[in-house]
């Protein structure tokens, strides 16, 4: 079951993502950690920090987890 991570504006960044998602302790861990892992919206593979995310938007990080974007 993927862990839901609630937004309460339109989109995230695939960054402040990561953040939110407890998977980075800082914002200014994004561009490392998208260099140095997987990550994978909606199946395809993106890196892109500044990627927007939508409600209903899968991202999968193979060791860290599954999570679904849900509106607040």
């Amino acid at each position: 079951m993927p862990k839901e991570v609630k937004i309460d504006t339109g989109y995230i960044t695939l960054g402040q993502f990561l953040k939110l998602a407890d998977v980075i302790q800082t914002g200014g861990m994004a561009k490392w950690f998208l260099e140095e892992h997987e990550v994978f919206v909606n199946g395809e593979q993106d890196q892109r920090r500044g990627r927007k995310l939508r409600a209903g938007d899968q991202v999968s990080i193979p060791g860290f987890g599954e999570f679904t974007v849900e509106q607040a």
